[in-house]
C-alpha cells in the first residue's frame, strides 16, 4: 500500500436510487471486496443478502445472558433458602420453586437486555466517535435522499484507480476520495 491509500478512508460512490444501490451492492459482493458498506435514509429489504452479511451474533448473546439471570437467580434463592438460611415456616418446602419465578424471571429479562445493548455495542465497534464519511457533504444527503457504497481502502481488493473504475461501471452517479 502506498502513502497515499494509507491516508484514505475509501472511495465513497452515489446512486440514484435504492435499486441501483441494491446492483451495486451484488456486484460489489459478487467482485470479492470484504470491507465496504451500503449507507441509505432508510432500510431497503434484502440489502443484508446483497451484501452478503452473515447472521448476527446477537441472538447468541443475549441468549447467553438470559440463561445466566435464570441460573443465577434461581441458584441464588435455592442457596438462600436451603443452605444459607433454611427456615422452616409451616413445613413449607425449602426450595419452593413457584415461589422463585418472579425472581427469576426478572433476572433473566435484565441481564438479557444488558446482553442485547452491550452486545449491540461490542459487534458495532461502538462508542466511534468520528467516521471520514462524515468530512463528505454529498454524504450528508445518506438521511434524506442519497444512496452509497463506501469501499474502504483496507480491503485486500482494494486499489484506487481500479475501484473507482469498478464502481464507475457499477453505474455511480458520483465519485469521490474520503481522507481520514
Amino acid at each position: 500500500m502506498s502513502t497515499i491509500e494509507q491516508k484514505t478512508h475509501g472511495i465513497l460512490a452515489e446512486f440514484k436510487n435504492p435499486g441501483h444501490l441494491m446492483k451495486a451492492a451484488k456486484l460489489t459482493n459478487k467482485a470479492g471486496y470484504k470491507k465496504f458498506d451500503c449507507h441509505s435514509p432508510f432500510p431497503i429489504h434484502g440489502m443484508d443478502d446483497a451484501m452478503g452479511l452473515k447472521p448476527s451474533k446477537l441472538g447468541f448473546i443475549v441468549m447467553g445472558h438470559a440463561l445466566i439471570g435464570f441460573l443465577g437467580g434461581l441458584a441464588l434463592q435455592i442457596w438462600t433458602s436451603s443452605i444459607a438460611y433454611p427456615i422452616n415456616i409451616s413445613g413449607k418446602p425449602f426450595v419452593n420453586l413457584p415461589a422463585f419465578i418472579p425472581v427469576t424471571f426478572e433476572l433473566t429479562i435484565l441481564l438479557s437486555a444488558f446482553g442485547a445493548v452491550f452486545g449491540m455495542f461490542f459487534l458495532n465497534n461502538l462508542p466511534k466517535l468520528h467516521n471520514s464519511l462524515f468530512n463528505s457533504e454529498r454524504f450528508k444527503k445518506a438521511t434524506d435522499d442519497g444512496f452509497f457504497v463506501v469501499i474502504e481502502s483496507d480491503d485486500a481488493l482494494y486499489d484506487a484507480s481500479k475501484t473507482r473504475q469498478f464502481l464507475e461501471s457499477a453505474g455511480a452517479v458520483h465519485i469521490e476520495t474520503i481522507e481520514k
